[in-house]
């Protein structure tokens, strides 16, 4: 069942209701939303791309990403929507990984891809929005509504993992529909009327939760800013009713100490849902103080996407629990469509308290990834996703994450890999070792802190390790602070003991 059915579906029901606003402004109802996926969906045909082709999107937020997502599902294509804030090397490999026949783009990035088109042999055009060319497509003659299988490829979304080499994990029509069911039992309610902002990337998260709002019939607002902006986001809730916004915990600790956020009228904000790194507990109630009930929260992975375990508005209410503090420090509880276990190195599943792998199964699970079928083998075995990630039920149920087996670092809810900063630091020919950790920082969650042996005799200045970073990788993967070290402390087989290394960082208190 195509996932554009939802849209299809919301504008038989809802005719003229709202279904995409800029700001405070309606853009598109629901129904000339449908017509305008049905012209572009006619267009993308027109031009031969076949069911099951990719189609990339690199863009900021504006309305027409969310047009273009649904008219690449109508048309029975594949989206691959990726992270604006990437380095043109790193847009290169997931165009080319993916073989995208196409990529829109928005004005501020058309000239890193067309930069990149002369080595992407499978990259036959590229579309910047607001053009002739993408006018002509709105104008398009419409077509019906292409077939689509539930096991079909609907995103294939670019995941980051610790060979530093992005993976695509393929989230099929089934794997999103369920996760967007899920959302309305274990996260939060959505009544038509209702509206989500999108102020985090539509990349990731807050694209994901695009779906089960369309599902229900809510207003699709993007920000005048295109970003997360406190003063902006205060300005825009009173004109939007049943507000929800998906957000890193950064996010919402910026909310929180915005200066003017406690006389604003918060009376629209219905729901925070945050994600992407836990939050501290005296973050979680500090925001319950100032916004009153209104977090809920998540716990999931682009292979799951948005669904492992999560928490209710009503779960954050209950203060009286004797285990209050204990429940909003954790990732909540299982999901409805998924079976969560934790186990040791056998797979035996640990009893309430002890600490071991997350594993889950379920409709959301993706396919596999893309063109990768080690990695494939190894994330999904025996029927189950293995996360990486460490953690521990307690007698109730919830889950407490721990360390990450994958040593990922998440810094404003965005996921840093080590080794991808690793590698590219240790082509400075004067660095014989590097090793990649994250540390503490109250703002971010966590900051990017590389620990460098010089070759003997050489000198390393940090200046040239930035310049090395800016050239190659994402400026927010770009390590905050260097410290040079004469050796790596290593165990006996000759494996780099990061575990030290954070301890060395806590014990100086930096």
């Amino acid at each position: 069942m195509n996932l554009a059915g939802m849209l299809v579906r919301a504008a038989h029901r809802l005719g003229d209701h709202p279904a995409l606003a800029q700001g405070p402004r309606t853009v598109l109802g629901f129904r000339d939303m449908a017509r305008s996926v049905a012209s572009v969906a006619g267009a993308l045909q027109a031009m031969g791309l076949q069911p099951g082709d990719r189609v990339a999107l690199a863009m900021k937020n504006c309305p027409d990403y969310v047009v273009l997502f649904y008219a690449i599902w109508y048309a029975g294509l594949a989206a691959v929507p990726i992270n604006g804030k990437l380095h043109a090397r790193e847009f290169q490999y997931i165009l080319e990984h993916s073989g995208a026949r196409l990529c829109f783009v928005t004005s501020d990035l058309e000239p890193v891809i067309a930069g990149l088109a002369g080595e992407l042999p499978a990259l036959e055009r590229i579309i910047c929005t607001g053009t002739p060319e993408h006018r002509w497509m709105l104008q398009a003659d419409p077509v019906p509504m292409a077939a689509a299988g539930d096991d079909d490829l609907a995103w294939l979304f670019y995941t980051s993992g610790t060979t530093g080499r992005p993976k695509g994990a393929m989230l099929s029509h089934r794997n999103l529909r369920a996760m967007s069911l899920s959302y309305f039992v274990d996260i939060d309610a959505i009544a038509p009327g209702d509206s989500i902002l999108h102020a985090a990337p539509l990349s990731h998260g807050s694209g994901l939760y695009m779906l089960p709002h369309m599902m229900m019939g809510a207003t699709q607002v993007i920000p005048d800013s295109g970003g997360f902006d406190p003063a902006e986001m205060a300005d825009l809730i009173p004109h939007h009713r049943g507000l929800t916004l998906f957000a890193a915990p950064t996010m919402v600790k910026r909310l929180v100490n915005h200066p003017g956020i406690g006389g604003a009228d918060l009376r629209n904000l219905k729901t925070i849902v945050y994600g992407g790194a836990p939050m501290y507990v005296a973050d979680v109630k500090q925001a319950l103080d100032v916004l009153g009930n209104k977090l809920a929260q998540l716990y999931g992975q682009g292979e799951s996407p948005m669904t492992i375990t999560g928490m209710t508005k009503a779960q954050y209410a209950m203060r009286d629990h004797p285990r209050w503090e204990q429940r909003i420090a954790s990732a909540g509880q299982a999901q409805s469509v998924v079976e969560v276990r934790v186990v040791d190195a056998d797979d035996n599943t640990l009893p309430p308290g002890e600490v071991g792998e997350i594993i889950c199964r379920g409709d959301s699970v993706m396919l596999g990834y893309w063109n990768n079928p080690e990695a494939t083998a190894k994330t999904l075995a025996g029927g189950w996703l293995y996360t990486g990630d460490m953690g521990s039920f307690d007698e109730d149920g919830y889950l407490s994450l721990h360390d990450r087996s994958k040593d990922v670092i998440i810094s404003g809810g965005s996921n840093i890999y080590p080794r991808e900063v690793e590698e590219v630091l240790l082509t400075h020919p004067q660095v014989a070792e590097v090793s990649v950790v994250g540390s503490p920082h109250a703002d971010w969650g966590e900051e990017v802190v590389a620990f460098v042996v010089a070759r003997e005799g050489g000198r390393v200045p940090e200046a040239e390790l930035d310049a090395l970073c800016l050239d190659n990788i994402a400026r927010f993967k770009r390590p905050k602070r260097y410290r040079f070290i004469a050796a790596l402390p290593k165990n006996n087989y000759g494996k780099i003991l990061k575990t030290e290394l954070r301890a060395l960082l806590e014990k100086e208190g930096v």
